[in-house]
C-alpha cells in the first residue's frame, strides 16, 4: 500500500501546472455571460493540466494499465464538456450533458466491478432516486430524460468509485480513497448545477461548482496513480 503522504511526496511537483492553471481560472474569473474560446481555453486548462499529469508517468504507463488509461480518457471527454458549457445559453447543454455522461462511464469502468459492495450501491440508488424527485418538478421535455439518465450514471460512477473503499477492519489504498472522494465531490458539483439551472439559484453556485469540480478531477486522476488493474490482471479478468 502507498500512503498518501508518499503520494504527496512523488506526484504533488506533477500537479503544480494543474495548481497554478485553477488559480489562472479563479483569479480571473472570466464572466459567464461573455462566451468565447480564450474563456474556454482557461476553463479547460486544469483539465489539459491533468492530462499531462497522467502523460508524465509515460505513455507505458497509461498503455500498461486500462484502468488509468480510461481516466485519461475520462479526462479528455471532460474538456469537449467543458467547452460545450461555455455556449450552454447559446444551446449547447445537452453537448455537454452528453460529454459527461461518457466520462462517468469511462470512470466506472476504470473503477471495475470488483468488489460489488451492494449495500454501497442500493445506498447511491436511493440516493439518485431522492435526487431526481427533488430536480423532477423542474424538468420539462426532453431534460425529463435526459437528468434521469445523467444521475443514473452519475451515481452508478459514484458507486464503482466508493465499492472498493474499507477504511475500518482492513488495508486501503491510495486509489480507493482518492477515487472515492473524487467521486462524492463530482456529485456535489454536478447536482449543484442540475438545483442551479432546474430548481432555484444556489448562492455562489458559480464557485462551489468549479471548486468540487476541479479537485474531483485531480482526485480522479490521482486515482490512476496506484492503478487497481495491471494489464495482466485485466486479461486474466477478461479470460475469467
Amino acid at each position: 500500500m502507498v500512503s498518501p503522504v508518499t503520494v504527496v511526496k512523488s506526484e504533488g511537483p506533477k500537479l503544480v501546472p494543474f495548481f497554478k492553471a485553477t488559480c489562472v481560472y479563479f483569479v480571473l474569473w472570466l464572466p459567464s455571460s461573455s462566451p468565447s474560446w480564450f474563456n474556454a481555453l482557461i476553463k479547460c486548462l486544469p483539465i489539459f493540466c491533468l492530462w499531462l499529469f497522467l502523460l508524465a508517468h509515460g505513455l507505458g504507463f497509461l498503455l500498461a494499465h486500462p484502468s488509468a488509461m480510461r481516466i485519461f480518457v475520462g479526462l479528455v471527454f471532460s474538456a469537449l464538456g467543458d467547452a460545450f458549457l461555455i455556449w450552454q445559453d447559446q444551446g449547447y447543454f445537452v453537448h455537454g450533458l452528453l460529454m459527461f455522461a461518457v466520462t462517468h462511464m469511462f470512470y466506472a469502468s476504470a473503477f471495475g466491478m470488483r468488489p460489488l459492495a451492494l449495500r454501497t450501491g442500493l445506498v447511491m440508488a436511493v440516493l439518485a432516486g431522492l435526487c431526481y424527485a427533488l430536480l423532477y418538478p423542474g424538468l420539462s421535455g426532453a431534460f425529463t430524460y435526459l437528468v434521469g439518465v445523467y444521475v443514473a450514471l452519475i451515481s452508478f460512477m459514484g458507486w464503482r468509485a466508493m465499492a472498493g473503499l474499507r477504511l475500518v477492519g482492513a488495508a486501503w489504498r491510495w486509489t480507493e480513497l482518492a477515487a472515492s472522494s473524487g467521486a462524492l465531490l463530482f456529485m456535489v458539483s454536478d447536482m449543484t448545477i442540475a438545483f442551479d439551472k432546474f430548481r432555484f439559484p444556489v448562492p455562489y453556485s458559480r464557485a462551489l461548482i468549479m471548486s468540487t469540480y476541479y479537485a474531483a478531477q485531480m482526485l480522479i486522476a490521482l486515482s490512476a496513480v496506484e492503478s487497481r488493474e495491471p494489464v495482466e490482471d485485466y486479461e486474466l479478468r477478461k479470460a475469467n
